[in-house]
């Protein structure tokens, strides 16, 4: 990749070329697989190509991902990348903007539900794809008692760690590794 920092989206328009559920996909691929073409994007999607080139070239427009022409065994070869290995966003960046306001809280909305439906696939998996699983998935929720600075505190240990196990090198034990989604939320809330 070729920026290893977490890009803060200030933009509302890059905001809502990433809320497509395509085009957030596209990026989870990449992301997951690294570079790729569209024709690999469109198999893995089952989506047509010209339809994935379209999104590719949105993404693209937003620099949310750029192309890899060193990867290309001909000029007609187009791959693609991530840009920056994650994104972030405040709805608080958006407050002078009425209209960018309502995008970054769509922007929101959307990544939740993005959280919730990956979540939901893998418990409607039938048990025989689960099984090898066991013990592993896990949900869990606590309530906590905490200050807007302990709760910041706590996002940052929460992110250090996931981070570090994002980041880590796989042993090479001869173990298959499958991707796994993992998403934490902690907000002021009342039961």
């Amino acid at each position: 990749m070729a920026n290893k920092e977490i890009r803060q989206v200030t933009d509302s328009r890059v905001l809502a070329a990433l809320s497509h559920p395509l085009r957030r996909r596209l990026m989870d691929i990449l992301k997951v697989d690294g570079p790729s073409t569209a024709s690999v994007l469109a198999e893995r999607t089952g989506q047509a190509v010209a339809n994935v080139s379209h999104h590719l070239r949105v993404l693209g427009a937003c620099d949310l991902i750029e192309e890899a022409p060193e990867l290309a065994r001909d000029r007609r070869e187009r791959w693609w990348r991530l840009v920056s290995p994650g994104l972030r966003w405040s709805t608080r960046d958006f407050a002078d903007d009425p209209a960018a306001l309502a995008v970054a809280a769509a922007a929101e909305s959307l990544n939740l539900d993005y959280h919730m439906n990956t979540v939901r696939a893998w418990y409607a998996a039938p048990e025989t794809d689960r099984d090898a699983w066991e013990g592993g998935p896990f949900s869990t929720d606590k309530w906590l008692r905490l200050t807007p600075g302990e709760l910041a505190e706590l996002a940052q240990e929460v992110i250090a760690l996931l981070d570090r196990w994002a980041t880590r090198e796989a042993p090479d034990d001869g173990q298959r590794r499958e991707p796994v989604f993992v998403f934490a939320h902690g907000v002021p809330a009342q039961p």
